[in-house]
């Protein structure tokens, strides 16, 4: 099965003790990577884009971090498995990121609901996420989540239009008050474009 297809199970997870003594070297070596598939959103909004080895890394930390044992692992599996690309999709942890405690109780009060507005455009056909549905990320004061959890899922043809360098790709957002776009290109759509088979 290719890489991109597979599920993290408990023998792609290496013991804690092992982890400890690669842990700096792995956390570096991961790096360049999960800087392209960092992509900003206006001034709050960060895309992390997914994959399988950003989320066997997660993973790992979770286990080294809260020492739970074997009995964690399961937990950390259902968290995080279903966050790697299938071969059709692009998945990503949308974190809005506001230092000042007080500002973002503010911004995020205004921006109620506001995974159902985020769209992928890929040379003028827009795709709406999928966002969590067994999870209210909305207050019933209208307070959003600081963290969504999103996927596109593309045709055949849609992915062959996201690998065309001729075709532009936006990412962004159409609600009232967060309508901010980024443009998808070089390196970073390159890196996204593995995450089909």
């Amino acid at each position: 099965m290719p890489q991109k297809l597979r599920k993290i199970t408990r023998d792609d997870i290496i013991d804690t003790s092992a982890y400890a003594v690669q842990r700096a070297e792995r956390r570096k070596a991961i790096l360049p990577r999960k800087k392209l598939r960092r992509v900003e959103v206006g001034p709050h909004a960060t895309f992390y884009f997914e994959c399988f080895e950003t989320m066997l890394q997660q993973v790992q930390e979770m286990l080294y971090i809260e020492k739970g044992g074997a009995e964690q692992v399961d937990d950390e599996l259902r968290a995080y498995n279903p966050l790697i690309p299938q071969g059709n999709e692009l998945v990503a942890t949308v974190m809005f990121e506001i230092e000042d405690e007080r500002q973002r109780a503010v911004i995020l009060r205004q921006l109620t609901h506001v995974e159902e507005t985020i769209f992928l455009d890929i040379g003028g056909e827009r795709l709406k996420a999928g966002f969590e549905q067994e999870t209210e990320r909305t207050t019933p004061d209208g307070k959003t989540s600081s963290v969504h959890f999103i996927r596109f899922t593309l045709t055949p043809a849609q992915i062959d239009r996201f690998r065309d360098p001729g075709v532009s790709v936006l990412l962004g957002f159409t609600h009232s008050n967060y309508g901010h776009i980024a443009v998808l290109q070089g390196a970073a759509r390159q890196e996204l474009a593995g995450d089909f088979a």
